[in-house]
Formats: structure tokens, sequence, C-alpha cells
């Protein structure tokens, strides 16, 4: 008995033990591939992706076996870096490349990789650089005593990570805390100030720890599967980022209806509630684009069959709604019914269900809604079409779109430990789970791809994995305060950081639940206010929406009128930097960089800066710092270097790298631009693209005397594919200040698209004083009254004119967009 408990004993030492890579032997090169053998068995191996991009996967067994290909990483071939060399020194293997050293020490085994200038990038902490145990293969990193850390997409708390650790698990966390982790995304991706990034590519119940059990070091750590990394080198964090979006795939661009204004409810579930809310807004002329419809709308999940009694003609509903200038989005979930008796059975035979490990029968999934539920199997290829027939039969109806909810699959958080007996075709769920949602959104537009070509799809989806950016754009989960929706400040100032940290996860376009998801609206007067800041701060999230749980109405105009005022003033402002906001949506697929941007991106090298998580900066020229407390009037702004202008009256100047005291009564939200900035604004339209040939407001402040400002403005058809064709068209506007005035050019480049044949460009000036004299192409412009500018902008094509506003400081002249260059001088 004695003897069989201390070999129990010494089973449970040996089973827990950490094993350090020991003395590495020897290399293999295959390729772009290097392996560098260790005695005691253990293979790091490095693939050189590019002169900046390295993979490392390290395995304990020397086998380098994986059950699945990455469901993140699509293209690994970034650059052809020609032959591989590996210098076998006494003490170390060292490769190079254009941009980097590469060192592996021999003994203990340490990865250290250098840039050109041998300055230390990025280090393995000690011996304990990468160390596997019966729970974890962990990584161990040198940690800098000024290293600061950003990303791993949708987390709460500060955008700084040090300090705080972070686990990777797609939970349902309905009014979550501004702490709470984990949430319902997993993309664990980050940067470091130190230049680099790190893309843990393993899809289990990944953790991070920035500093948490060391000042010395920082580690993350995966319980099971392939431990592979990319290491990205980058000038900068948009240098970083863009390779990340160069290994996972470009995002998609969303349709141009998509970045107007969207109204939702939790019981939006009604045919004739549908066409009385969307009356309503155009009735009150605030702009939307947008009415959802919530999980009731079908009559069982996930049938998409019209709720019998709620639509009684929902085609007929679909075609009013089109009249109007509105789309219908519907929200589908990814299982079937039980009490969905006939396509239960469908699926159940068919084996589309992922099975219970336990019995080998459809997993019995109890779900928030509609009862018990087989969860559907998106590994399986049959599933893709399956589910394709079915989610085409609204569409055919006239819907727009999906957001689909719910992906985790719901329920499946840490605590519940039962999910983790479902087996799915391609793993258990311990694998699957985090990229559970993944599988989903890729079968949902491939099968919109395949029966609705050359057509951009709407998706917005709630739970994903790293990559999601190629078939769908996103949301922020159910936030808000469900205990008291009165008090959910903090909630909606966090919602700022969650939503930057959302696109450095590679997710451009997303929205908050405007008014947050969360709790019971019994006073809709003492909630006001706090509507009022989540609508000024989310008619700047890329996608905007408002949204509240159950049958608590979040229209505008149910808070009373000073509210409805101020939040249409809002939305209209949304509408009116639409083509700003739209070339920020190009640059975005073509990049991956995000919208809104946090200060720490733009100005890496501003201490106070980097500091802000409650303001951001909106494509490049403008900052937004929104009103985040209750009963604030006066809101504390920091402005980076530079000067900078209000862009609400467009004339007070600040000098930056300072906080400024700025006042923001309910009406007001603070924005400000950069001195030096071009930015393109259109008229206040019910719906994007109302009209086809509205003119453009060109506002330029201009640069300093010698210097040059520019922005090139981008334009498609904006709802089919031709943009991954290339065929669009582009005006590029350049100012150059001279010593007695200015100097416009602008330069069109069609390619295959011209937004319109009859409109006006109106370039608005914001000056000191009145220009002495106008020319367009060489001859004098006619000087008008402001008012006569202002009455013939949209229907006089064959003049040229221009106006002077002393109150507001602006120079405006009026010229026809012809698609051929134009130089203006004012002096």
């Amino acid at each position: 008995m004695i003897k069989k408990t201390w070999l129990f004993m010494i089973g449970l030492i040996f089973s827990s033990v950490m094993l350090f890579a020991g003395e590495c032997i020897s290399y293999t090169k295959i390729g772009n591939q290097v392996i560098f053998n260790c005695k005691d068995g253990s293979k790091l191996s490095l693939t050189i992706n590019s002169s900046s991009v390295v993979k490392v996967w390290f395995d304990q067994s020397g086998k380098f076996a994986r059950t699945n290909e990455s469901f993140a990483v699509v293209n690994e071939n970034l650059e052809d870096i020609g032959e591989i060399n590996v210098n076998d020194e006494p003490s170390c293997y060292e490769i190079f490349t254009s941009k980097l050293r590469i060192r592996v020490n021999k003994n203990p085994m340490q990865l250290q990789i250098f840039d050109k200038w041998q300055k230390l990038v990025f280090s393995d902490f000690k011996e304990k650089g990468h160390v596997a145990d019966s729970k974890a293969v962990k990584a161990y990193k040198v940690l800098r005593n000024d290293e600061q850390f950003f990303g791993l997409g949708e987390k709460t708390g500060p955008l700084n990570r040090r300090g705080r650790s972070y686990k990777m698990w797609n939970s349902d966390r309905p009014c979550y805390s501004v702490t709470e982790d984990p949430l319902a995304k997993s993309i664990p991706f980050f940067m470091s100030n130190y230049r680099y990034g790190i893309f843990l590519d393993n899809t289990y119940k990944t953790e991070f720890k920035f500093g948490t059990e060391s000042d010395e070091y920082y580690s993350f750590e995966a319980p099971d599967g392939a431990f592979i990394y990319y290491f990205i080198f980058g000038k900068d964090y948009k240098d970083i980022q863009q390779q990340y979006i160069g290994l996972t795939g470009k995002p998609i661009m969303p349709p141009k209806w998509a970045l107007g204004f969207a109204q939702c409810r939790g019981l939006y579930t009604k045919e004739a509630q549908a066409l009385e809310v969307a009356a309503e807004f155009r009735k009150r002329q605030i702009p939307c684009d947008i009415i959802y419809q919530d999980i009731g709308w079908t009559q069982y999940l996930q049938d998409f069959e019209w709720r019998k009694g709620n639509y009684s003609d929902p085609k007929g509903m679909l075609k009013t709604l089109k009249a109007q200038g509105f789309k219908m989005i519907v929200s589908q979930d990814p299982v079937v019914s039980q009490a969905n008796e006939k396509q239960w059975k469908e699926a159940d035979q068919s084996g589309y269900f992922v099975k219970d490990v336990r019995n080998g029968k459809s997993y019995d999934m109890p779900w928030p809604w509609g009862g018990n539920c087989g969860v559907v199997d998106f590994t399986i290829a049959e599933v893709a079409d399956w589910w394709g027939a079915y989610q085409q039969k609204p569409i055919d109806d006239g819907i727009n779109g999906f957001w689909t909810d719910m992906g985790e699959p719901a329920w499946s958080n840490e605590e519940d430990i039962d999910r983790l007996n479902m087996k799915h075709h391609i793993g258990m769920h311990d694998e699957i789970h985090n990229v559970y949602g993944l599988t989903w959104d890729k079968v949902v537009k491939e099968q919109f791809d395949k029966r609705n070509p050359n057509k951009r799809i709407f998706q917005m989806t709630r739970s994903a994995y790293a990559g999601l950016q190629r078939y769908t754009f996103g949301w922020t989960n159910d936030s808000g305060n469900g205990n008291d929706v009165l008090e959910g400040w903090g909630q909606l100032e966090n919602q700022v950081a969650v939503g930057i940290s959302a696109g450095l996860g590679g997710i451009p376009f997303w929205t908050t639940d405007i008014s947050g998801y969360c709790g019971d609206i019994t006073d809709y007067k003492a909630m006001a206010e706090l509507y009022t800041r989540w609508m000024q701060f989310g008619v700047f999230c890329p996608l905007s929406r408002a949204h509240h749980e159950g049958d608590n109405a979040v229209e505008p105009w149910m808070f009373g009128d000073v509210v409805e005022k101020n939040s249409k003033a809002a939305i209209e402002l949304k509408y009116q930097l639409f083509p700003y906001l739209y070339t920020y949506s190009r640059i975005a697929h073509d990049t991956g960089l995000p919208i809104t941007r946090g200060l720490f991106m733009e100005y890496p090298n501003d201490e106070e800066a980097i500091k802000i998580d409650n303001q951001f900066v909106f494509g490049q020229e403008l900052l937004v710092a929104p009103v985040l407390k209750k009963g604030e009037r006066v809101k504390r702004v920091y402005l980076p270097d530079g000067e900078w202008i209000d862009f609400n009256d467009k004339k007070t100047v600040y000098l930056g790298g300072q906080a400024i005291a700025y006042r923001a009564p309910l009406s007001t939200i603070p924005v400000f631009v950069k001195k030096g900035s071009i930015v393109p604004m259109m008229p206040v339209m019910q719906y994007i693209h109302e009209k086809k040939d509205y003119p453009l407001f060109i506002h330029i402040f201009p640069n300093y005397e010698d210097e040059s400002t520019s922005f090139e403005l981008y334009e498609d058809e904006g709802e089919n594919l031709d943009y991954l064709k290339d065929i669009y068209s582009k005006t590029n506007f350049t100012c150059t200040t001279l010593n007695d005035g200015y100097t416009t050019d602008i330069t069109p480049a069609d390619k295959g698209f011209t937004q319109s044949g009859k409109r006006n460009f109106v370039l608005v000036y914001h000056l000191e004083e009145k220009p002495g004299t106008v020319t367009v192409d060489g001859k004098p412009a006619k000087n008008v009254e402001d008012n006569i500018l202002s009455s013939i902008v949209e229907k006089d094509f064959s003049t040229v004119e221009w106006s002077w506003n002393e109150n507001a400081k602006e120079c405006r002249v009026k010229v026809a967009d012809r698609r051929k260059a134009v130089n203006i001088i004012l002096k």
C-alpha cells in the first residue's frame, strides 16, 4: 500500500513538472523553414514568412502535428525572401533578413529577435522561453519596464493591457462590467510599443499575462493544440496591423447603406411595428437606413419562416420599406429548436448537429429562446448548402442581411463545462468553441455570395475568432447596466475602449448598442441624458445601431423633444460625414486599419496621448472626445501636438500638446479637426444616397505657408462587388498655402465608375480673412452673396461662383464636377 502511494505521488510530481526546452544541438532547413532540434527531443520551428514576419512553432514532442489547419491565417507567403541562410556560431544560430537578426542561443535554447541595428526587440525570458507541463504550453518573454501592450480585440478595461491578464473563451456575458473577461470574441493578437506584434494562432482557451506574475516577464499559453505564434515586426502600430491583416485576410466592405443609422429593439418582431417605426422616422425627418428584426421574427429557431400572426404580408412590408429607403436586417441563431419538428428531424437524421460524445446523439442544448435545440455543425461540408437554402428564403422575400447572434454558442461559458462534451465533425468543443461562430459566419457569407452574385453581404456578428473580418462585421455585445439602466455611465465610457480595441483586432466595422442593451427603462426623462451621450458617441462608430432589450423602446423621440433634437443633429452629422467615412472604409478594406483609432496609434510618441482611453481619432483628420460622464458640461479634452480647430464652429483654434476645458452642453459633441486637413461632406439625406446628384462640400483647413494638405476621396457603386475588381473613382484634392493665398488642384481618376454626371464641388475654405480674388483655371470667378450660392448649388452646373461668410469666416467656391482637372487660386 505504501509503495503504491509513493508511486502515485511520484506520478503527480512528474505530471506537473515543467519541461524547459533544453540544449539546441542541430538544425534542419526546408525552404523558408528552419527546425531547431533539442537534446530532449523538443523542436522549435521558425518559418520566415517575410523579412519582418516569423512563424514560431514549439513542439515538446518534436512531431509538429495539428488536427486542423489554421482558421485565421489565409496567406503565409507574404514576401519572396529568397534563400534562407543559417549561421552556425559556437553559442548560437543566426538568421538574417533585410529587417531582422534572428538568434537562437544553443544552451539553453533561447529565441531572440533584433532589428537590423542590433537593437533587441523580442526575447525569450532566460531559459523559460518555451515551457511545457501537464496543463499547458507556455511562452515567457522579456518584459521591459516601459513596455506597453495593445490589442486582443474586444476586451474591457484600459487600452494598455500591461499589468492585466486575459483569456480567450467566447462568452455570453450580457450586461458585462468594465473589467469582465472573457467576452464574446477571441482575437489573440496584440502589439507592443517595442514595434512588434504577436498572433497566437491557437483556438483553445489561451491566456495572456502581461506582467501579472513578474516585472521581468510576460507570458502567453495554450492548454492544448499546436503552439504556433507569429512574430510581426513593424515601424509602427499601423505597419504591424497591416501585416497581421496580410496574414488573416482583408476586411469585406459593407454596403454603403450600412454606414447609415439603424434602429432595433429586442421585441422588434412585428410587421405593423416595423412599418410604424419606419414611418415615424420619415415623418420626423430623422435619417435612418435600417430597421432590424430580432430573434422572435421566425416561427421557429431557425427555420427562417416569418412568425404567423406577427407578419401577414412580409413581402409587402419589405416592399413598402424599400420604397421609403429602408433596409431590413434579421437575426439568425446557429441552432434548430426541437419544437421545430420538421427541420429538427431533417438535421438530426442527416447528422448535421454537433454530437454528444457520451452517447453519439445530437447534443441537447438548452437555449435562451425556443426551448432545447440542436447545435448546427458548420464544420460539416454538406451543412453549408442546407443552411444556405434556408437563409435564402427571407433574402428572396426582400430582407437585406443578417446579424448572427449567440454564436458562442450561447450559454457555453467557462462554467458551462458540460459543453465540453460536444463533438464537432472536426474536433472536440475545447478546440472548436472559439471558432464556432467563425465557421458559421463563413457559411453565411459563402452561401450568400453563391446565391446572390455580385452583391455585398451585410452580416454583423457577436462571437468569432481572428479572421472574422473576411466574412462579417461586429457589435460589442450586450452592454449597459442590467441592475439599473441609469447607472450605465461606466459601461458607456468603457465602450469607447472596447470599440477601439475591436478595430485593433481587425474589425474596422462595428457598433455599440446605442442606449446600452441592458436594463429596463421605466423613467425616460431620467434616461434622457445617458441616451443622448450614448447616441453622440454611437454616431461615430463606423456602424451605428440603437438597440435595447425586451420591449424597451429606444427610438430618439421616446425621450422628449430636446433629446430628439440633439439625437437628430448627431445622426445628421453622421450622414454629412458619409463621403469621409466611406473613403476610410475603403482604406480599412485595403489595409485593415481601423476607422476608430486610439490616440496611441496616431501619436505613439506622445506620452499623454497613449494614456487616453476615452477619446479617439476618427479616420485621420478628426478627433472625437465624447462626453461620457453624468452631468458633465465641460469636457477635459487632450489634444496632441499641432493646432486643432473646433469642428463645431470650424474657426476656434486650440494649441495641442495640452488638455483643454471644452464646453459641451447636451447639444454638443466635442469634435476637432487638425490644421492642415481636408474633410469631404455631403448634404443631409433621409437615407444614404437618397439623391444621386448631391453636391460635395470639401472643407479645407489650410496648412501653414509653403505646405500642402490633401485628401483622396473614394467613391464606388456601393452595393456590388466591383470594389474587389478595383472599379471605382477617386478624386484628389490638394491645397497649398502660398505667401499671398492658396492654390487648390482637383484631380479626378475614374476607373470604370462615376458617381454623378451632374453635381457640384463646393470648396469651403476656413480662413481668417476674405480673399480679394478667386480664379478657376485662370478665369475670374463671380463673387455672389452666400445665400445665393447656397440656393443654386444643387441646380446650376454651368457657372462658377464664390462667396464669403464673414460670421463663419468661410469662403465657398462652386465648380461643376466634370471629371476633369481643375485649379483654383485664392489671392
